[in-house]
């Protein structure tokens, strides 16, 4: 009986072991920071194009679709990887569940479309399998893969489009440029603060330049490079402050942070993805 134990023990630890490679080896679902994420760099410039689309699909209609390509799901298979990204990016609004998700894995040479649940009626499972197998492999065939992923989000924004959905929120459309609004004027007040100290070049170059960077984050990169031009033009051609009176103008800045803060530290729904939709398993796979 002793021995018996001791050979079920053994059998389940070497099972444990042998599966932790396994588990080890899982793909790692990358973070959502745009609606196209392409980790084998195949879309190319193309991605930039296709990217453009889903963001005017996003602000149109407040539905999300996104992209993912990766070198492979192995050892999941490409339906179990898909349910984990969703369920990570939450791709969609909450309660609408407008989301989805178009995934290839490359070295698999398999495509998955995932579909929210608030999509599924239009873009069923049927619908899904007529794009892959209709639009998406027969490009893949051809080799031309950015091409078969651009003709599967051109089919789903299409019919996005046609669906009767809650239009986005007004504050999702024009947060973006609020925050641009609010950069600005912080970054004129920094700049001008720190002309006054350490000179006008430097005072434009760190106020427009951190402009720039935290539009380009927040808002679009063309807008912010407008608001940068036109911030540091102002701070370089206004007249110096007198030394004297920086704590005032330091003061003023340390309010308006605290004001910033109290927004959210900084973060606006306009510029962010994944807005906590959720997924039923619909949509369907193929091969190529």
């Amino acid at each position: 009986m002793r021995r018996l134990a001791w050979l079920f023990v053994t059998a389940i630890a070497l099972l444990l072991v042998s599966s932790a490679p396994t588990w080890a080896q899982f793909v790692t679902v990358p973070p959502l920071t745009s609606l196209v994420t392409d980790q084998t760099g195949v879309l190319g410039a193309r991605a930039d194009a296709i990217s453009q689309k889903l963001l005017a699909l996003k602000a149109e209609k407040g539905s999300e679709i996104a992209v993912l390509i990766v070198p492979t799901t192995k050892p999941e298979t490409i339906e179990q990887y898909s349910i984990r990204v969703v369920e990570q990016w939450k791709l969609g609004r909450k309660g609408i569940d407008d989301g989805a998700l178009l995934l290839v894995a490359l070295k698999d040479r398999t495509v998955r479309i995932e579909v929210g649940r608030g999509l599924e009626g239009d873009i069923t499972d049927l619908k899904s399998h007529r794009i892959i197998d209709e639009l998406i492999i027969p490009e893949f065939r051809r080799g031309d893969i950015p091409g078969g992923i651009e003709a599967g989000v051109d089919a789903l924004v299409g019919t996005v489009r046609g669906m009767e959905l809650p239009k986005p929120t007004r504050e999702s459309r024009e947060s973006p440029l609020i925050a641009l609004v609010i950069l600005f004027f912080m970054a004129y007040v920094w700049g001008r603060g720190l002309a006054s100290i350490a000179g006008q070049l430097t005072g434009t170059l760190v106020g427009a330049g951190g402009l720039f960077l935290l539009g380009a984050l927040f808002s679009n990169v063309v807008l912010a490079a407008c608001a940068a031009l036109v911030c540091g033009m102002l701070i370089f051609f206004s007249p110096p402050l007198p030394v004297t009176h920086s704590s005032g103008y330091t003061s003023r800045s340390s309010r308006r942070r605290n004001r910033w803060d109290s927004w959210g530290g900084g973060g606006f729904s306009g510029g962010s993805f994944g807005g906590g939709g959720s997924f039923g398993g619909g949509g369907a796979s193929g091969r190529w």
